[in-house]
């Protein structure tokens, strides 16, 4: 049978032979996910990359079975082969491979996979060379139809490595089709972001000038001065922000882009039952508002029941509820209108206070409260260790799917503009960027807007280089739409990804977000037009003054453009009166 192949763009083609078998190995990234259930699988991505017999076509050669059940290849009505863990006992037993990782590569995971009964999680899971288990993804599997399975892992070391499957399912059968993986050097991991950066941040334009008569000005000067980014980049603050003219310095000739750090939480605004009190968020609002700068508004409320105002946790069910409406009403009525976001329930995922408090709908039933009160401002939900820990079994992306869609399918959410929070608290240690781009792609399948939301980077002697990974992979990749950090200066007491010293000179994590803010935005250029007036150029996404001073009359003529971001290439037509 003829397998359907998943999309992707190949850059650099080599040819591997191996034997009996002759495949092509793409060095570009397969971007290509899903969260649909498909009768049939597509194809393996990338050949299968160092997998051997990765669509078995060869029946079970090249795997064996690894715990105490058995395994055997399965035929489709369509004549499509795959492999079957059965007999299982325990979580992990399932088909196995073994393969050689190398030290400092990348891997990008594919599988595609069902179980024979219901649904249930399944996980890829990488047993080291020491016996350590590492998971490397996971997907909600079901009966009858196969999901795709998309994760990866970094080489912290050179060895020989077990592939395994895991459900806690052990009464299911685990099927499994097209399995990939894929090793990428972090040179070539770097220029996918380089070359999605160009293809997503940026737009070519072509500006043609003429005089008033049409004729063509041969070696018009264009000056070219990007005024405004598109991406929104940012940063959070806190209060000390409002009395610290050195903290209002420092932001605001960085970023235009903010979240508050507490001050917006209903643990500051009401510490004491019926008195609240939001005088310190509304003179940051006041203060980012006089700057320019676009605040989400976080949060409304936050699951965890360690971070209640303290007087809420002893409230019986009616008062809590009384409370809580009275919250909602309170923050969102107040903001309205001046947000570009809302954080409505914070760590929706790992906790559930006012689900066990209120009911199951809790949740649910506070995004529509939020919504009719602000409907023009997207609602997040917001997560940890989505992105940031394969391991966290409650946040993966289809747990996160899963819940994000129980909240817009309740009654009257469904106008709901709804975004994907990930709050990116990396810790100490090299990140799994091969995880964390596969969960991009999955969530980014469902077409809402992904935002990193609190992005940091535990204490580390290469915390610098490892921000700079993270922000380049949350930045180049397709389905992020805006970045926020939860770091700043040691002067407003930030002591875990600290920017600026207690003098507001740079750290090394703050060399690299200059950087970066520099890399990601149009440098001032003067450009001499060729023979017919033009001129052509990419540009990032944003607004821009452009003058253009006529060569024989030294005349300028000043004018404004927007690079916006569904345009791919424009052509600009210009008449200059010399």
């Amino acid at each position: 049978m003829m397998k359907i192949l998943a999309g992707c763009c190949v850059l650099v083609l080599i040819s591997i032979f191996l034997p009996s078998v002759c495949r092509i190995h793409a060095f570009s990234y397969d971007y290509s996910a899903t969260t649909e259930c498909l009768i049939e699988p597509q194809r393996a991505q990338y050949e299968g990359g160092i997998i051997a017999n990765p669509d078995f076509t060869h029946g079970v050669q090249g795997w064996t079975v690894f715990g105490q059940g058995a395994i055997k290849e399965g035929i489709s009505k369509n004549g499509n082969r795959y492999i079957v863990a059965h007999s299982r006992s325990q979580p992990l037993d399932s088909i196995s491979q073994k393969v050689q990782l190398e030290k400092g590569k990348l891997y990008s995971f594919s599988a595609w996979v069902q179980i024979n009964g219901g649904r249930g999680n399944v996980a890829v899971v990488f047993k080291m060379s020491r016996g350590e288990l590492v998971r490397g993804g996971k997907v909600l599997a079901r009966n009858g139809c196969w999901s795709l399975l998309k994760g990866g892992v970094f080489a912290n070391t050179s060895s020989r490595v077990e592939i395994l499957f895991e459900s806690k399912n052990t009464e299911a059968e685990i099927w499994v089709d097209n399995v990939s993986l894929q090793p990428f050097t972090m040179e070539q991991w770097r220029s996918h972001q380089d070359e999605s950066t160009d293809t997503e941040r940026k737009g070519k334009v072509r500006f043609e000038v003429r005089n008033a008569n049409g004729t063509a000005i041969e070696g018009a000067r264009f000056s070219i001065k990007q005024t405004k980014s598109d991406f929104p980049f940012g940063c959070c603050m806190n209060y000390h922000i409002i009395n610290s003219t050195d903290y209002q310095n420092w932001f605001t000739l960085r970023f235009k882009y903010t979240t508050f750090t507490n001050e917006m939480k209903w643990y500051t605004t009401e510490k004491i039952q019926g008195q609240e009190n939001y005088t310190v968020a509304d003179a940051m609002v006041r203060f980012a508002q006089q700057n320019g700068i676009s605040i989400r508004g976080h949060n409304i409320f936050w699951d965890n029941p360690v971070y209640q105002p303290h007087w809420v946790k002893n409230l019986t069910l009616e008062e809590l509820q009384n409370a809580a409406d009275q919250r909602i009403k309170s923050v969102v009525s107040r903001y309205a209108g001046q947000l570009i976001a809302w954080d409505v329930m914070n760590e929706n995922l790992h906790f559930s206070f006012f689900e066990d408090k209120l009911g199951k709908n809790a949740s649910a039933e506070y995004y529509a409260r939020a919504y009719q009160l602000d409907p023009d401002t997207t609602m997040f939900l917001n997560e940890y260790n989505t992105i940031e820990y394969s391991s966290d079994e409650k946040a993966n992306p289809f747990n996160y799917k899963t819940k994000l869609d129980e909240i817009l399918s309740y009654p009257g959410n469904q106008g709901i503009s709804a975004g994907i929070g990930l709050q990116g608290h990396f810790g100490s240690g090299q990140p799994n960027l091969a995880y964390m781009r596969s969960c991009l792609d999955i969530l980014g399948s469902t077409g809402l807007p992904i935002w990193l939301t609190e992005v940091d980077v535990g204490k580390d002697p290469n915390q610098a280089e490892y921000l700079e990974q993270v922000l380049r992979e949350g930045y180049s990749h397709p389905a992020v739409k805006g970045i926020i950090m939860f770091v700043g200066p040691a002067n407003a007491g930030f002591n875990s990804t600290v920017l600026a010293d207690e003098d507001f000179k740079n750290t090394p994590a703050g060399d690299v977000v200059d950087k970066l803010i520099d890399e990601w935005r149009f440098q001032t250029t003067e450009i001499k037009a060729d023979g017919k007036g033009s001129i052509e150029i990419p540009l990032f996404h944003g607004d821009y003054n452009i003058t253009v001073k006529d060569p024989v009359s030294s005349s300028l003529t000043a004018f404004s453009y927007k690079m916006t971001r569904d345009v791919t290439r424009d052509t600009v037509h210009l008449r200059i009166n010399a």
